[in-house]
């Protein structure tokens, strides 16, 4: 499989997490668009691409682009997959999928009539240890979720000169309105929130919810914590069974074992015991446990019209969505929504 991709963003994310996975994955860079020349011209030498534009209009109209992708702003995910959607090539979007709700659905019923998948780098899926989680929780051996929690934070880092949390919202929390549900296995139904502000610009909030299928949980994000700290936890639990997931990369399974300290032939069981995995960082294997490695593996079988577990701009509807329920109640300081 090789496919051109016209591709708009050569920004920090962009070229640190993304375009190096692209390869990997028989994706070739056929053109590149930023409004930073600068940036543009380096991106171009280091992948070798001859084709640069600083107008992703006109790169939309270079012959032989088999998909477009970009990680840029949520204004220009809207206007640019929707222009290329028009143009009838699929797309690949770092989230979030629009600046509202109401964009992420235009761009799913635009999607719906070009016949073009619309694919969005939710990739906290494809986290190794979330990963993992999931295949645990969606086996045989652990039976119902009852309820789950998860903590995501951050460092105040888009508020220097104003408080404005937009980006907050829409370049982290979306993360985690589209995780917990994943994982529960059902769409949230029901919303609560608290919230803490301790100084202009640091924002605690709890999110508690219930889903569909009954699953109840919370999640707690705010800008009041270190990037340089570990930021993420993740707890499902269920009926002597829990899995908990630490900085993405350490993972518990607990079950049901017996108490050891009274029985002098004691020794640990698959069957019972707790089970856990860290990865080897000193190994000469090039992973890539954040997950970009893994999602756009994924996207690259959609882009090319093969069957793929890849998030859909759907599972950008329904973040989206969720997302405007919790960012309504904080803006109003009420507490619940159903």
């Amino acid at each position: 499989m090789s496919l051109n991709i016209g591709w708009i963003g050569c920004g920090r994310h962009a070229t640190q997490m993304l375009l190096p996975q692209l390869g990997r994955s028989g994706l070739r860079i056929g053109a590149l668009c930023d409004r930073d020349e600068a940036a543009l011209a380096a991106t171009a030498a280091q992948y070798g691409v001859a084709a640069t534009y600083t107008d992703w209009l006109q790169m939309l109209d270079q012959p032989g682009l088999d998909a477009i992708g970009m990680a840029v702003g949520p204004q220009v995910h809207y206007a640019a997959t929707l222009a290329a959607l028009d143009r009838g090539l699929p797309v690949f979007m770092e989230k979030p999928p629009g600046s509202s709700h109401a964009e992420a659905l235009a761009l799913q019923q635009a999607s719906q009539k070009a016949g073009k998948p619309v694919y969005v780098g939710f990739m906290k899926r494809y986290s190794t240890g979330n990963r993992i989680a999931a295949n645990i929780l969606r086996g045989d051996e652990f039976g119902p979720i009852l309820g789950l929690t998860g903590s995501y934070m951050t460092a105040p880092t888009y508020f220097a000169d104003e408080v404005d949390y937009t980006g907050f919202y829409l370049h982290h929390c979306v993360h985690y309105m589209d995780l917990m549900p994943w994982l529960a296995g059902s769409p949230i139904a029901e919303i609560t929130v608290r919230q803490n502000t301790s100084a202009p610009g640091r924002v605690l909030f709890h999110m508690g919810f219930t889903c569909e299928n009954g699953v109840i949980g919370n999640v707690v994000m705010g800008t009041v914590q270190s990037r340089g700290t570990p930021m993420e936890q993740i707890t499902v639990m269920g009926d002597h069974n829990r899995v908990e997931v630490a900085n993405v990369i350490n993972v518990a399974w607990h079950r049901n074992p017996p108490f050891k300290a009274d029985d002098p032939g004691a020794t640990l069981s698959s069957a019972s015991d707790t089970l856990s995995w860290t990865p080897n960082f000193t190994a000469a294997a090039n992973e890539d446990h954040k997950g970009y490695a893994a999602l756009i593996a994924d996207v690259a079988q959609g882009l090319a019209g093969h069957p793929t577990a890849a998030p859909t701009i759907r599972d950008g509807v329904a973040a989206m969505a969720t997302l405007e329920r919790v960012v309504t109640l904080l803006d109003l300081g009420m507490r619940s929504e159903n």
